[in-house]
C-alpha cells in the first residue's frame, strides 16, 4: 500500500494479533522510520507511524523522570559460611 499525503513509501500491513505478539519488534521498526497499517478481522483500524518532531513532546508536564529499577541480578550475592546441605540436614533432624 502506498501512503498518501505527507508520508511517502511503503506501509506494511499487520494484524492486531501481530502487533500484540511482536510489539517490541514493531516499535523498533517504527523507531527506524517504518509505518504500519493495523487491521482487525481484515478491517483497517489504525496507522502506526513515527512521530513527527512536533508530536514528540505533546506538551504534557513531566513530574519526574523515570528511574531504572534495580534488578535481582544487580544485587550482591549472599553466601553462607555453612554449606546448604548441613543446614538442610539440621532442619530435617528437627522433624
Amino acid at each position: 500500500m502506498v501512503l498518501h499525503g505527507c508520508y511517502a513509501g511503503q506501509m506494511r500491513t499487520i494484524t492486531q494479533r501481530e502487533l500484540r505478539n511482536d510489539n517490541a519488534e514493531v516499535i523498533r521498526a517504527v523507531e527506524q522510520g517504518e509505518s504500519f497499517l493495523v487491521t482487525k478481522n481484515g478491517v483497517s483500524v489504525a496507522v502506526l507511524r513515527p512521530a513527527l518532531p512536533s508530536e514528540k513532546n505533546p506538551g504534557l508536564p513531566l513530574s519526574r523522570p523515570a528511574k531504572r529499577r534495580l534488578r535481582f541480578t544487580d544485587l550482591p550475592r549472599v553466601t553462607s559460611p555453612v554449606p546448604t546441605q548441613t543446614t538442610l540436614d539440621e532442619l530435617r533432624e528437627e522433624r
